[in-house]
């Protein structure tokens, strides 16, 4: 699906199951058997979903191979997506029965048509109902404002901040549409959105989310570029605890700031940077920060050849939080900066 501008876009991932591409023949791994190429004259024959584990069983109504009785993946399980400038990886995590996290990442340009990078990244909030929904709706309306506003000539701070308006309200409205649960919230996400353009790095978020910017010249220092909008990060700023407290608090991670229909009013935060030298910007949910909190501990995570290898580094990246437990889901967008010329090599 183009945007109104017909810019290039890849935000509805679709990368591979680990493992499946072994046991299954259909296109990226889907589960699906092969396709009878030579099939009776009326037209070819598609046979049935296979296991991605056995090869063998049929895959009955609620997801299971009738043979071994593994449980097939779903398509969210485990994401991956890249363009010239960007890639974005996506995973389920070890604990969690399903991914409630989403990414948009996209390529638009400048009305003077000079090439911008955007990526969404989007944490659905698990105490919430269709968290996986809203997650998805909102790192789209974010992704699509964006590569809309940016042609048009809007400033790269007021795009971003349109944006995650237009995520809160995507999530918003899908509380209409949602019969009420009593013992759960209404659709809900976190936001963190990374923009670049003519020598300018933008980034807005809501919540928890987080970007942090790694030069490539790993002598210099890494920053976090966002505030956390947390419990533990109220504490702090208020002078009440040190950040080592307020972490170590059980109520540490509890979110202050979110998308959806029951959140306070919504206050986007934005900033822009303009680096002095190259880097690469990491866009993640909190199941990869949890695993590298700090600047320094994120860059120390980051392969050295991020830049030009952004899709093998956001693989590593999740690889690197599901080796530490992987008790969340995983999601992060690694973009070169400036963009790579002729596109990132990630082969």
């Amino acid at each position: 699906m183009p945007y109104p501008d017909g810019t290039a876009r890849q935000g509805v991932p679709g990368g591979p199951v680990p493992g499946a591409a072994e046991a299954a023949s259909g296109p990226a791994g889907d589960g699906l058997g092969p396709v009878v190429e030579d099939g009776p004259p009326d037209g070819p024959e598609t046979l049935a979903p296979t296991c991605v584990a056995c090869g063998t069983g049929a895959i009955d109504d609620d997801g299971y191979c009738r043979h071994c009785g593994h449980k097939q993946p779903r398509d969210r399980d485990h994401m991956e997506s890249e363009l010239g400038t960007v890639a974005a990886a996506s995973d389920r995590g070890l604990r969690h029965h399903r991914n409630e996290d989403f990414y948009a990442i996209a390529e638009t340009t400048t009305p003077q048509g000079a090439p911008a990078t955007v990526a969404v990244v989007c944490d659905g909030v698990s105490s919430a109902t269709r968290p996986d929904d809203a997650s998805a709706a909102a790192a789209e309306a974010a992704s699509t404002a964006l590569c809309t506003a940016l042609p048009d000539g809007r400033h790269p701070q007021e795009a971003m901040h349109e944006a995650l308006v237009a995520a809160a309200e995507a999530v918003d409205a899908l509380a209409a549409d949602t019969p009420p649960e009593p013992s759960k919230n209404a659709p809900a996400c976190t936001v963190v959105s990374a923009l670049c353009a003519d020598g300018v790095l933008t980034v807005g978020w809501i919540g928890d989310s987080r970007a942090y910017w790694v030069p490539d010249d790993r002598s210099a220092a890494p920053v976090r570029l966002t505030e956390d909008d947390s419990w533990a990060a109220q504490m702090v700023a208020a002078g009440l605890m040190n950040e080592a407290e307020a972490y170590a608090d059980p109520r540490a991670h509890a979110i202050t700031g979110w998308l959806g229909a029951d959140a306070y009013e919504i206050d986007p935060h934005t900033a822009s940077f303009r680096p002095e030298e190259a880097g690469v910007v990491v866009v993640c949910t909190d199941g990869l920060w949890n695993y590298a909190e700090s600047a320094e501990e994120m860059a120390a995570a980051l392969p050295p050849d991020a830049a030009a290898r952004p899709l093998q580094c956001a693989r590593h990246l999740v690889g690197y939080a599901l080796d530490g437990g992987g008790h969340d889901n995983v999601t992060v967008a690694v973009v070169p900066f400036p963009a790579p010329r002729g596109g990132a090599v990630s082969a």
